[in-house]
């Protein structure tokens, strides 16, 4: 397997084997016009198998959205073919609008134009609650 450097771009690393895909679709990957290389199940001495994104165009990516859909990922941004910073996001404390509540009595349900709103009520377990009916989020 053959994929080249990037020289100016991002690097997602260390995703959970087989999260990769889902990653891709949340940035909407497959509709850009560069270079983008999903790489399932590498070996890694970390993780044992993970996935990589390589993508070859820098993007303005929301840290912390990727950090709820995988909290011990890389995040490696490349500028003429040397990695000038490095992120580990955390999981967030709040997101908006990164999924929907399911709840049909909450109130985003009728007032639509309300964002969807979660807060993170377990570190441990991942877990989020939405702000107004207190619902358990749904996983991505």
């Amino acid at each position: 397997m053959n994929i080249d450097a990037i020289k100016n771009g991002i690097v997602i690393d260390h995703i959970k084997a087989g999260g990769g895909m889902s990653i891709y679709n949340f940035l909407n990957l497959g509709v850009l016009d560069c270079s983008v290389a999903l790489i399932k199940n590498a070996q890694s001495t970390k993780l044992g198998k993970k996935d990589v994104i390589k993508v070859d165009r820098l993007l303005d990516i929301d840290f912390h959205a990727l950090g709820f859909i995988d909290p011990n990922i890389t995040i490696n941004v490349i500028r003429d073919g040397v990695r000038v910073e490095k992120y580990h996001p955390d999981l967030p404390q709040r997101i908006t609008n990164i999924l929907k509540c399911k709840n049909p009595r909450c109130i985003t349900t009728t007032e639509q134009e309300l964002p969807h709103i979660f807060v993170l009520t377990d570190e441990e377990n991942h877990e989020y609650r939405c702000v107004y009916c207190e619902s358990k989020a749904p996983g991505l």
